[in-house]
């Protein structure tokens, strides 16, 4: 949670806004099902404001307002607001989502042309279950506000004005159905007790320096991608700062997945979260995975984290892998596999930029452990894709707090000749 204070010109941004409530919402009168979403509700409160969220999954989304929101690309997302100020505050929507739409327009997308229907219907369910935007002082409003959807983790801010000021919620919610590949993951026993070692920076340093190069198979032979990634975070710190880069979770390999990826392959459009094979590090496949993907399922920037069995001053270690997919193509063993840019070092620093663009990152630094290999003479990974690298790992220090761009620290540990 953030809070700044405002200039005075933001007093009539939020008088419009007041008004415009008063004339435009009615109250909360139609009752509906609450089914199950409540229970998985978040709670926070700063200056005297409680914000209560929890978001729907597609079938309660369904119950709720009887249309397949979901399907539409539409993902309600359910508010509580209580007010214990003096004074009346705002909430609003577009910093929730500056894409959100509206009650009537989320009950109308299936509005096309050649449809039966010919003109919008007004639904007083979508429109009296809406989210106020104004809750005056001593009250509590509640209500949906009409986002994109986002499958796996949402990640939104709830942001409060009042008189002169701004205070912004933010949330990271899981929402059932996507069957996530890190869910399962059992964290504290991914090592034996006492196995976990905690070192200082120069310790720091010599372990990740003698780490393997790359990546492997399942039985531990061949060759794959750099191990050219290591991130240092809490397991809330990275779930957060890669969630709010707009990185997405990935499936785990099933009957559903596997037929959305051959759809997906064959219409060339986007899965946002797509299955990513298993690589090995630790002598087990990726802890977990994020992606982001392109218009189409050919193109993505994926990576892969291991939990490392040491820690640096206390906080998690993690070993990663980082590329970018150009293409893809079926295989008898994977069903798909991408096809990488050999050029792995840009994609290493696509991630720290987006990280630090995002707000995400503490502090960076580079170790070596990757073997050098220049573009003349390219390594080349398990599937056979050629690469080039200049052998450093970037190290990424994140957090679940916004860090302002110009705030970044660079650790010296060792530094690229090219950098």
């Amino acid at each position: 949670m953030n809070t700044f204070r405002l200039k005075r010109p933001a007093l009539a941004l939020i008088i419009l806004l007041q008004c415009a409530c008063a004339s435009t919402q009615t109250s909360n009168q139609t009752a509906i099902d609450q089914g199950d979403y409540l229970s998985r509700a978040q709670s926070q409160t700063e200056d005297e404001v409680t914000v209560v969220a929890s978001v729907p999954s597609k079938d309660e989304a369904q119950a709720l307002f009887g249309a397949p929101l979901y399907s539409r690309g539409v993902q309600p997302v359910w508010l509580e607001i209580t007010n214990n100020r003096d004074t009346a505050i705002s909430f609003l929507p577009v910093g929730l989502d500056p894409q959100y739409f509206s009650p009537i327009e989320a009950a109308n997308l299936d509005l096309k042309l050649g449809s039966a229907r010919l003109s919008p219907t007004i639904d007083p369910k979508f429109f009296a279950q809406s989210m106020r935007t104004s809750i005056p002082p001593g009250e509590t409003e509640s209500g949906f506000v009409f986002s994109a959807l986002d499958e796996g983790t949402k990640a939104f801010n709830v942001d409060i004005v009042s008189d002169d000021l701004l205070i912004t919620f933010t949330f990271f919610i899981q929402v059932p159905g996507l069957h996530v590949d890190h869910y399962n993951v059992d964290w504290k026993n991914i090592y034996p007790p006492g196995d976990i070692r905690d070192l200082n920076g120069e310790q720091m340093i010599e372990y990740l320096e003698a780490q393997t190069c790359c990546t492997s198979d399942k039985k531990g032979s061949g060759s794959g991608d750099p191990v050219n990634l290591v991130v240092i975070g809490n397991h809330e710190d990275v779930y957060a700062a890669f969630i709010r880069a707009d990185w997405d979770e990935t499936e785990t390999v099933t009957g559903g997945t596997t037929l959305k990826t051959i759809k997906s392959f064959l219409a060339g459009s986007e899965y946002r979260y797509s299955p990513v094979s298993g690589l090995y590090v630790y002598e087990r496949p990726q802890d977990v995975a994020f992606q982001k993907a392109r218009s189409n399922i050919h193109e993505r920037n994926h990576l892969r984290l291991w939990m490392a069995p040491v820690t640096l001053d206390g906080v998690p270690v993690w070993l990663g892998q980082i590329s970018r997919d150009i293409g893809v193509r079926f295989t008898t063993k994977t069903i798909t596999t991408h096809k990488i840019d050999p050029d792995v070092d840009e994609t290493r620093e696509f991630l720290l930029e987006d990280l630090a663009y995002s707000q995400a990152l503490l502090q960076f630094g580079y170790v070596e452990g990757a073997i050098p290999a220049p573009i003349n003479a390219p390594r080349g990974n398990l599937t056979g894709d050629p690469y080039f690298t200049d052998g450093y790992r970037v190290v990424l220090w994140v957090t679940s707090q916004p860090v302002d761009i110009g705030d970044i620290e660079f650790v010296e540990w060792r530094r690229p000749e090219n950098l």
